[in-house]
């Protein structure tokens, strides 16, 4: 079959929070940095190693907990939408390296009302072998990430 390969994939999910569109979108797009005091149990550090927070081409080192186990990574910002709160990241060295030839990940809001918004998570992948795993649990990493952010977010408003 031509086109046709095993090793490349895409997951995605779509779930609603509490957090304004735009605010989640600043927090990946501008503020990673932030994203350890809200969510300290999944990621520990989040450092620019080339460029500036906020803009394009910035390369960011992640220090991060996964299934259990510390992990680094190191993405440039592919894209960054501000009209449509869409973020991309691609992955250009560390522990999913070991499994993937390409690993892109997406995070998009969308507003569904002034103080809601759907969150849409998009892993797009090219795996070394047919024997690594599809990422599920990567996937269900960020879900939990963005819930975690939108608590924290919560607590901050109700105190």
């Amino acid at each position: 079959m031509a086109g046709f390969n095993l090793l490349s994939g895409k997951l995605e999910v779509q779930f609603a929070i509490r957090l304004p569109a735009s605010q989640h979108h600043e927090i990946f797009s501008a503020r990673p940095h932030h994203v350890s005091n809200m969510a300290p149990a999944k990621v520990r550090n989040c450092a620019v190693h080339e460029g500036h927070f906020g803009q394009k081409g910035t390369i960011i080192e992640w220090d991060y907990v996964h299934d259990g186990e510390k992990k680094l990574a190191k993405q440039i910002v592919e894209d960054m939408d501000d009209v449509n709160f869409s973020t991309s990241f691609k992955m250009i060295e560390g522990d999913l390296m070991k499994e993937y030839k390409e690993f892109m990940i997406v995070v998009k809001a969308t507003p569904k009302s002034e103080s809601t918004s759907l969150i849409h998570w998009t892993l797009e992948y090219e795996k070394l072998s047919e024997d690594i795993p599809e990422p599920f649990s990567l996937l269900q990493f960020f879900v939990h990430l963005s819930k975690d952010i939108d608590d924290h977010h919560a607590e901050k408003e109700a105190k």
